[in-house]
């Protein structure tokens, strides 16, 4: 049996907000004519409609879909890790020992802390090895008497650091544009090999990137053939996703009136594309207006709202 693993990884710091990272992946852009070159609505074959992809899926079976915001952070992210904190002792058992007299900080690990080697895209191998190095930071606060600072020192003289000191110009050298980051990427990896005495840095928030709708012409995707690109109701029944009917919804928004204020009048109602789960909709409310309504028994976890929260309209638990 033959199995293919496909995905789309999108740059949350996109300028048109009528992009939509899920009909990127799924389907054909239609394009109106621009020039004698190009017929009247000409078609972009996107991933999995693009000619070299598709004959790959044709014929097969979905078996699942997911989607997962990834912390593209890096190197550049370097501040102590360790957390402040303060906490009394609640009981004999030893967690209870280590929080309460040994372990007054914590530690991030993981993609949490921004360790993907996003060149390669894996990120698996770091975050294992940060929780073992955390598991024996938290071994010595506990039986040696020492603090979670050396969480950190064991990060630095690790493998993990040369591994991001090598990858952390790539994804910064693509705010410069396409071309310059595929240049600089070119030069970064067969002549410097990851050896540049220059460190470029992470400019602006991803959501500060996006600009306002009227500056961009809104993106005509195709429907679903229901071949090989299918819709966000039927790609969700294949993320198995299960939330009991009365949970309590864990995204809330922090100003109701924001999104009705701001992000429909200006961004054209960006939720309702960079959400791959179709979490947020805009309903008719009082009066004829629309309002936001978030259906949060669809979503994936996706965590796309850690990186682009839109004028920090959102609480995610």
């Amino acid at each position: 049996m033959h199995a293919v693993s496909i995905g789309l990884v999108v740059a949350l710091n996109y300028h048109n907000p009528f992009l939509n990272p899920y009909e990127e992946f799924q389907t054909d852009v239609r394009l109106h004519k621009v020039n004698h070159m190009l017929p009247a609505a000409s078609l972009v074959g996107k991933l999995k409609c693009h000619p070299a992809i598709r004959p790959l899926l044709e014929g097969g079976t979905v078996l699942q879909y997911g989607a997962r915001t990834l912390n593209e952070g890096g190197f550049q992210v370097h501040e102590n890790f360790p957390l402040p904190g303060n906490y009394k002792k609640i009981g004999r058992l030893p967690f209870a020992y280590l929080l309460g007299k040994s372990l007054r900080r914590g530690a991030i690990v993981g993609c949490s802390a921004g360790f993907l080697n996003v060149p390669k895209i894996k990120g698996t191998h770091t975050a294992m090895k940060s929780g073992m190095l955390a598991a024996e930071a938290i071994f010595g606060v506990l039986y040696e008497g020492l603090n979670m600072e050396i969480y950190w020192e064991k990060l630095k003289n690790s493998w993990i650091w040369k591994e991001l000191y090598r990858a952390r110009n790539y994804r910064p050298a693509f705010e410069y544009g396409l071309f310059p980051g595929l240049a600089i990427s070119a030069l970064e990896h067969y002549i410097l090999k990851g050896g540049s005495p220059i460190t470029l840095k992470h400019s602006k928030p991803d959501h500060e990137a996006t600009e306002e709708a009227h500056l961009h012409s809104p993106i005509q995707y195709t429907k679903p053939d229901g071949i090989v690109s299918f819709d966000v109701p039927t790609s969700l029944y294949r993320s198995n996703t299960n939330h009991e009917h009365d949970q309590p919804a864990h995204l809330q928004l922090r100003d109701p009136k924001i999104p009705e204020l701001v992000n429909l009048p200006k961004y054209a109602g960006p939720e309702l594309r960079y959400c791959p789960a179709r979490v947020y909709e805009y309903v008719p409310g009082d009066k004829g207006k629309l309002k936001l309504q978030i259906n949060a028994q669809n979503c994936l976890h996706c965590k796309v709202l850690l990186g682009s929260v839109w004028k920090n309209d959102y609480n995610c638990f």
